[in-house]
């Protein structure tokens, strides 16, 4: 089963309007190592194999950080739900996303007679199980990661909300934190970001049992991405508003290039952005779906 990429183009009034009777000529590339990261395409594959056999399937929170991506899926039957709407079913069919979830969901989930479709992340599920060990050794854990994240809930979860989450280390009081702990970090965050605050907690003489689990999948794409920036004129990045991802990768490509626009949907684009015979490059977050970078070059060809 692969993800469906044989999409129609049909631009909306807003972008037809703009093109003229001139071509503005570009160039147009897209970014081979940008799109779904491994865990996405693993979570989105099991949904359309199931959405095929059975037309219905409640996914537990959006199945991706992309709006159209979600709409394509629910379209074939994906139906998203919150934990309000969990709690209340029985005997269903739920999808667990790629960020993973607490222990609390699949306990829920064995009191409803739920069957619980796991697409979680291999790369999360270890980053939970070595949480969990550290907890059982009654050790201080710290995570790196952004408040509310769903990931970040799942590892939390792992130590029965009794870790410490934080994104930036201003929010910790270093005089009065432990003087040894664990340090973990959600798997997308920036590796660079997570061994600078590292540093800075043992500069502070903290011991820290440092645990680098970040995606290299994700974490690469930083250093790729200010590489392919610099080739072109204009960057499109395509991402939902939603992604966390997405907006750290935009900020990426924008100091790379000034000339970086993001773009959620085929609606965004503007002529305004573009010099005849520009040379255009199109990329895009871990949770951007190809054929969707592909619509949008499409589009950007035939201004």
């Amino acid at each position: 089963m692969s993800i469906s990429n044989s999409i129609s183009v049909i631009l909306p009034p807003e972008v037809e309007s703009q093109r003229g009777t001139i071509s503005l000529n570009l160039t147009v590339d897209i970014d081979s190592q940008s799109g779904f990261c491994f865990g996405v395409v693993y979570a989105i594959e099991m949904a359309e194999e199931i959405l095929e056999e059975e037309g219905l399937l409640y996914c537990l929170g959006d199945i991706v950080h992309n709006d159209e991506e979600v709409m394509r899926l629910e379209k074939k039957g994906l139906k998203i739900i919150g934990y309000e709407e969990l709690a209340k079913l029985h005997n269903s069919k739920i999808l667990i996303r790629a960020h993973g979830e607490p222990p609390s969901t699949y306990k829920l989930a064995m009191e409803n007679n739920i069957t619980l479709i796991d697409a979680s992340c291999p790369v999360v599920l270890k980053l939970q199980n070595r949480i969990k060990s550290t907890f059982e050794k009654v050790e201080h854990i710290y995570i790196y990661g952004k408040h509310g994240h769903a990931e970040v809930l799942g590892l939390l979860g792992q130590t029965g909300g009794k870790a410490v989450v934080f994104q930036s280390i201003d929010e910790l009081d270093l005089e009065t934190m432990p003087r040894r702990i664990s340090l973990y970090s959600q798997t997308t965050k920036s590796t660079e970001s997570f061994y600078a605050i590292h540093k800075q907690l043992v500069d502070q003489g903290i011991e820290v049992d440092l645990n680098d689990t970040i995606c290299r999948q994700v974490s690469n794409r930083d250093v790729a991405l200010r590489s392919f920036s610099k080739k072109y004129d204009t960057i499109l990045f395509v991402s939902g508003l939603k992604s966390s991802n997405g907006k750290v990768l935009y900020q990426v490509c924008k100091e790379s290039n000034d000339e970086t626009y993001m773009v959620s949907s085929l609606s965004d684009l503007r002529k305004e952005w573009f010099k005849p015979g520009s040379k255009v490059g199109i990329c895009g977050a871990t949770s951007t779906p190809m054929w969707l970078m592909e619509q949008i070059r499409d589009a950007t060809s035939r201004l």
